[in-house]
């Protein structure tokens, strides 16, 4: 009996061994976690009020978004302006968004014309630019393009709004650029060339190929066009109408990319004309809007300088579509005012 109860009292401690050995690898196994990844989309959108000031405070709870007519839950909101500072909330995914880049990034392009509705009111809005500057900060950069018989670049993204001033307000309708070394921070010209620009006939094509040179940019976009517009002119039953360009499509794809909103300042001294049907188009489409500036024009410009101040990031989980085109629509909810964004989005 004394040597059988020995026998146990040295068992004991190689079953608590044996024991604790299954604990510790049992707990080394990996487990398996059951994980599904939901695609993310950023839609930038602009709340505007009635007098075209941005309306600020709002979060997730105040955007409804759909995506093909299929509720789409904002995650989190992120404005970037230079009136209120929030951030996104970690999603805790990696390279899922990129932070904004410091400063926003502006194109303004100026198309050119001598013709008599269009001469007067170009030159009345381009020595008024001033107002058009008057809102951005020390870290905005701002770029300055023209198209007349081709495109033409002036300047690459800067912060030295002078020099913007003194190209708008002399040199763009009465000179011819010259060469111009990329920029230090964000650059057109990684994509953009004056050669390429030489070689560009038509105003939609301009517009495909900046968006193409904005897209590898970080962040949102803004592209004022100071123009009177564009397209084909049509003739249905006697009364004229246009219809929009065979590259088009190419430059809104381009454009909605590269996360551009088109502001579209209307120079043509008439209360409506044939051409601003493309101006329209291309700012509804991107999340911007058209002004006229015939009867108005300072009000015009404004509203353009007060949209350029900032804008909300809506992080927005998509939902179960395929490859395509897809389209968006976004609401306000529990406030007033007008929600401007890209009515669609090509994944």
């Amino acid at each position: 009996m004394l040597e059988l109860s020995k026998r146990r009292c040295a068992a004991a401690p190689c079953a608590a061994f044996v024991l604790l050995t299954t604990v510790v690898v049992s707990a080394q196994q990996p487990q398996r976690v059951e994980r599904v990844d939901v695609a993310r989309v950023l839609i930038d959108a602009r709340v505007v009020d009635a007098t075209g000031q941005p309306v600020l405070g709002l979060d997730s709870e105040n955007f409804e978004v759909e995506i093909d007519g299929q509720h789409a839950r904002v995650e989190s909101v992120q404005w970037n302006g230079d009136t209120q500072q929030s951030t996104i909330q970690s999603t805790g995914r990696v390279g899922v968004l990129e932070p904004e880049n410091h400063g926003r990034l502006i194109v303004v392009l100026v198309q050119k014309s001598l013709e008599r509705p269009r001469v007067a009111g170009l030159l009345r809005l381009l020595q008024d630019s001033n107002r058009l500057l008057a809102r951005l900060t020390p870290d905005d950069r701002v770029a300055v393009l023209s198209f007349d018989s081709h495109l033409k670049i002036w300047l690459d993204f800067t912060d030295d709004l002078d020099r913007v001033q003194t190209v708008l307000m002399e040199e763009v309708m009465h000179g011819n650029p010259n060469s111009i070394e990329p920029a230090l921070g964000p650059s057109l010209l990684g994509q953009l060339s004056q050669e390429r620009g030489r070689k560009t006939y038509e105003i939609e094509e301009a517009l495909q190929l900046l968006g193409d040179a904005l897209e590898p940019l970080p962040g949102s976009k803004s592209v004022v066009i100071i123009g009177y517009g564009f397209g084909r002119l049509t003739v249905t039953l006697g009364i004229p109408g246009a219809t929009l360009g065979d590259g088009y499509d190419e430059a809104r794809a381009a454009l909605q990319a590269a996360r551009a909103a088109v502001f579209c300042l209307d120079v043509t001294m008439a209360d409506y004309h044939t051409f601003e049907f493309g101006l329209e188009t291309v700012a509804e489409e991107t999340g911007g809007f058209f002004a006229r500036t015939y009867l108005f024009a300072q009000r015009a410009v404004e509203r353009v300088a007060n949209a350029l101040i900032g804008h909300y990031v809506l992080f927005t989980e998509k939902p179960d579509v395929g490859p395509g085109i897809h389209r968006i629509a976004v609401r306000l909810v529990g406030a007033n005012g007008t929600v401007l964004a890209r009515r669609s989005f090509v994944d």
